[in-house]
C-alpha cells in the first residue's frame, strides 16, 4: 500500500479571506507539484481531505492530475489539532492506495507515528503543497519512498 500525505498549499490569511482559500502562489505551487506527480502515474482509490477550504482546493487540483478511482471525500481526523492516532488506526485496515490532504501539525504527527511509533518525533519536514509518499511493507512497517516539494520543481 502507498499512502500519500499532503500538506495543503499556501493559503490566504484569515484577514484576506476568512475561509483561507489558496493564494495565487499556492494554486501555482500545487499545480506544479500535481503535474510532476502525474508523470509518476499515481493512482489512488480515494483522496480524503479535512474539509477546510485550503485542503479541499489542494485535493481538487491533485485529483485533476492523478488517477482517482472513486472520489474526493471530506473526513474527520485530518484537522490541524486532531489526534494522529485516528488515521493511524484507520490506515491499519485499508489496503488500497489513498491520499490524505491536511495540515500541520497533524500530518507531521501522523508520519512520525507511522515511521517511529510516536507522533512527537518530527520524522518528516513538510512544506505547504508537498506530497510525501509512504509505503507499507509486508511486516506492516512504513518507509518514506519519496517527497515532492514545490521548490524542487521549476
Amino acid at each position: 500500500m502507498n499512502l500519500y500525505l499532503v500538506q495543503h498549499a499556501e493559503s490566504m490569511s484569515k484577514e484576506e479571506d476568512p475561509t483561507q482559500s489558496l493564494s495565487e502562489k499556492g494554486i501555482q505551487d500545487i499545480k506544479r507539484v500535481a503535474a510532476f506527480a502525474a508523470k509518476l502515474n499515481i493512482r489512488v482509490h480515494r483522496i480524503f481531505h479535512s474539509g477546510k477550504m485550503r485542503a479541499l482546493q489542494t485535493a481538487q487540483v491533485l485529483a485533476d492530475h492523478i488517477t482517482v478511482d472513486t472520489d474526493i471525500s471530506e473526513s474527520e481526523g485530518l484537522l490541524p489539532m486532531d489526534d494522529p492516532g485516528i488515521w493511524f488506526e484507520r490506515i491499519s485496515t485499508i489496503r488500497e492506495d489513498i491520499m490524505l490532504v491536511g495540515h500541520l501539525p497533524h500530518m507531521a504527527g501522523l508520519s512520525s507515528l507511522l515511521l517511529c511509533g510516536s507522533s512527537e518525533k518530527g520524522a518528516v519536514n513538510f512544506e505547504r503543497g508537498c506530497i510525501v509518499c509512504m509505503k507499507r511493507s509486508g511486516d506492516g512497517g512504513w518507509a518514506v519512498e519519496w517527497i515532492i516539494k514545490p521548490g524542487m520543481i521549476r
